[in-house]
This record gives structure tokens, C-alpha cells and sequence, in this order.
């Protein structure tokens, strides 16, 4: 009976989480809403973007709940919950609401915005640690990793209960730049050091999430069957986040001046934000798929078609803008003027000229370089169906097929059916 209360209990605190964080992503999305109008209202882009944060960020709990009803034991669905939750507590959406759509409507909301100042640290760091030590039964790797999740762990916590408590000005402990430039209420005198090494007190966070991710490493180089079929889920999703989001960065450093999504950014630079932010649904539905194992290995599929797709598109853009800047030079130089539609028109043909037979180079590239015996099956077979066009003899043609089952599936075991002739016959003649 204990084990099933216990399964019992879990599942009602599983849905109990969910339903706090429910209402306060509805709590948020009424204050975005709220905040595009007043004396000093908030844009619609900014809180369209605000909005599909929160939305993006609920993808966390709504897969956590589903892992930890299923298998209550595996720390990696509770992980998925507190993530779900830290980022939606109302914070800077109700500040704003406070400080400037109707200011003093909300007398706490100063002291709430430096409370969860420091809520993203778990926010990105269990992300960055715990999820990818535990990952994906909830073990660690080896008992070595005991004093990286140790370290881990102390650093995630003291980082995130220091931060509200720094003795320095609202805005900069809040990092919300609508907020007064006065002390900080929860300031204590005693932490003015480490206020002034902050920043590298902050370093702390990013190299244990480092540590961490090495695990993942180690962990597909040892995994076998299922096992490295779920690392693979975590580890394209990481990539793929990770790299669409260093693309958003530098394009925010150099068109927007480091701003995210607000007044001074660019529309074309806010809607790239804005995908970026449903590109980082992938972790958590990467890890809903790998550990509740719902079409597992379909992962070969997308990396093998990200990849082609990811190198097809690298190598036409560098076509076309070959053909646009370096061809269009020339053509400038020669007939003075600024720009050539006809230029553009003859790239843009190249390139889609180019790109059904490119296409197939590059899937042939990339099944022998990546997917080999994938790439030698298919040329058995295609050798061996050229072949049984023209072979009469059954037995050589039995024995010729076997053996290319056997070199390409690689089966346990291998029976041909042959139709009797009499059988045939009968077929023919009918009932």
C-alpha cells in the first residue's frame, strides 16, 4: 500500500504544480495585455513577444506533469515542473504594472520584482546542470559526477538567494529598467563585496552548466539501444537551441545594440527574437519524446534530414550571394549602375536550378559520410534489383537473395517461400 499512496500522492503534488503554473501564466498574460495601454504603454510587439515567452516557457510544465504522473521516481519530470513554475511567477509584469501603467496600484510589486531578481538562475541553471546530469532515467552518469552535482547544486542555490539580498540600486538587482533608481529594500550592507565582483561571481553558473553538459558526452559515448536514442533527442535539441540562439544574440548586438525585443528594436530583429523563443520548446518536448519513448527513433530521420537540408541551405545562400555581390560587382563596375535586377533574376534561377540535383548530392554525401551502412543497403539493393532482372535460374536467384538480406537487414534468421506451381495453377483456375 505505501508504494501506491506514495505513487498516489506524487501525482496529485505533479497536478497541483501544474495548476499553479497555470495561474500564473494567466496571471502574466492578463498584465501583458494590461501594460500596452497608460501613461507609458508597452508596445504590441513587445508584449506579443512577452506573451509567447510565457507560452513557450509552459511547454516546460506541461511535459513535466506528463513524465512525473507516468514515472513519478524520475527526478527528470519534478526538474520540468520547477522549471515550468520559476519561469512563470508573476514578477515583471506586475512591477510594470505598479511602477508605470497605474503607478501605486500595486505597493509590493518592488519588493516581488527583487524577490525573483534572481529567478532565472534556476530557471536556466537546472536547465544547463541537473537536467543533463540526470538525463534521462535520473542517475547520474558514474559516482565520479557526485561532486560536479554537489557543486552544482551549492552554486545554483547561493547565486539565487544572494542576488535579491545585494546592496545595490532597485534597478540593477531587478535588471528592469521602468523601476526607480532607488536602494535596494532587501539590500544587506554586509554583501557590498560581493556586489562589486558580481559579475564573476555570476561565472560560477555558466561553467558549472559546462561541467555538466560534458556528461551528456560521456554518457552517449557509453549509452547502447534506447538509451543513446534519448541522448540523441536531448543533444539535437541543445544544439539547435543553442545554436539559433548565439545566431539571435549576434544579430541583436549588432542590429539592436543587445535589446531584446522592445521599443528601440527592428521589426525584422523582433520577429527573429520572437522564433527563437518557440525554437526553446524543443528541449522540453525533445525530452517528453525521449523519456515517455514516443516514436524513439524517428531522431535518425530528422538529424539525417537536418543535416542535408542545413547543408543544402548553406551551400545555395553562398551561391546566391556570390552571384548577388561578386557577379553584381563586376556588373556595376561595368555598366556604372548601382544595382541589377538582372543580376538577381540569373542568381535566383542558378540557385533554384541547383538545388533538386544538389539536393541529392548532398544525401548521397551525407548518407556514406554519416550513415554508411544505411548508404551500402542501398546500393546492395539497387545492384541487386539491376541484377534480378536478368537472372532466370530460382536457385541462384534464392541464394543471390538471401544474401543481400542477410549483408543489408542483418536478421537473426532468413526463410524464402516459394509458391508451388500446382498452387499457382490453382490459383488461375479458381474456386
Amino acid at each position: 500500500m505505501l508504494p501506491s499512496m506514495r505513487s498516489r500522492a506524487a501525482v496529485r503534488l505533479a497536478w497541483m504544480l501544474f495548476g499553479v503554473t497555470a495561474v500564473c501564466l494567466l496571471v502574466n498574460l492578463v498584465f501583458a495585455v494590461l501594460n500596452t495601454s497608460g501613461p507609458d504603454p508597452v508596445g504590441a510587439g513587445v508584449a506579443l513577444g512577452s506573451s509567447a515567452f510565457y507560452v513557450a516557457c509552459f511547454a516546460f510544465t506541461a511535459v513535466g506533469v506528463l513524465v512525473a504522473v507516468r514515472q513519478p521516481r524520475n527526478p527528470i519530470g519534478w526538474i520540468l515542473l520547477t522549471i515550468g513554475l520559476v519561469w512563470q511567477i508573476p514578477s515583471e509584469e506586475i512591477a510594470r504594472y505598479g511602477a508605470v501603467t497605474v503607478p501605486g496600484s500595486a505597493p509590493g510589486s518592488e519588493v516581488l520584482a527583487v524577490l525573483t531578481s534572481s529567478a532565472w538562475v534556476p530557471g536556466i541553471g537546472l536547465i544547463g546542470t541537473f537536467l543533463l546530469l540526470l538525463f534521462p532515467d535520473g542517475h547520474l552518469p558514474s559516482r565520479r559526477w557526485r561532486p560536479v552535482a554537489w557543486v552544482s547544486g551549492l552554486t545554483l542555490l547561493v547565486v539565487t538567494a544572494a542576488i535579491p539580498l545585494l546592496p545595490m540600486s532597485l534597478r540593477e538587482v531587478a535588471a528592469y529598467s521602468f523601476l526607480p533608481t532607488g536602494p535596494n529594500p532587501l539590500g544587506v550592507a554586509a554583501l557590498a563585496p560581493v556586489a562589486d565582483q558580481s559579475d564573476a561571481v555570476l561565472l560560477f553558473v555558466p561553467l558549472c552548466i559546462i561541467t555538466c553538459a560534458i556528461s551528456v558526452v560521456v554518457r552517449f559515448r557509453r549509452a547502447r539501444g534506447v538509451e543513446r536514442q534519448q541522448v540523441k533527442w536531448l543533444a539535437v535539441a541543445g544544439v539547435v537551441t543553442a545554436v539559433v540562439y548565439l545566431l539571435v544574440m549576434v544579430l541583436s548586438l549588432i542590429y539592436g545594440g543587445m535589446a531584446w525585443n522592445d521599443e528601440t528594436t527592428p521589426a525584422w530583429l523582433a520577429v527573429v527574437q520572437n522564433l527563437f523563443v518557440i525554437v526553446f520548446m524543443a528541449i522540453p518536448v525533445a525530452v517528453g519524446i525521449a523519456i515517455l519513448r514516443h516514436r524513439l527513433y524517428d531522431i535518425d530521420v530528422i538529424i539525417n534530414k537536418a543535416l542535408v537540408y542545413g547543408g543544402l541551405t548553406a551551400t545555395l545562400a553562398v551561391v546566391y550571394l556570390t552571384g548577388v555581390l561578386g557577379v553584381g560587382a563586376v556588373v556595376r563596375a561595368v555598366t556604372g549602375q548601382q544595382r541589377s535586377s538582372l543580376v538577381v533574376a540569373a542568381s535566383t534561377l542558378v540557385v533554384a536550378a541547383l538545388f533538386a540535383p544538389l539536393r541529392q548530392r548532398m544525401q548521397a554525401l551525407i548518407d556514406r559520410r554519416f550513415y554508411r551502412r544505411r548508404y551500402d543497403a542501398q546500393q546492395a539493393a539497387s545492384a541487386f534489383a539491376i541484377r534480378v532482372r536478368d537472372k532466370i535460374d530460382l536457385t541462384a536467384l534464392h541464394t543471390d537473395l538471401v544474401r543481400i538480406v542477410t549483408t543489408t537487414i542483418q536478421p537473426s534468421t532468413v526463410s524464402v517461400w516459394v509458391k508451388p506451381p500446382h498452387a499457382a495453377r490453382a490459383s488461375r483456375r479458381g474456386p
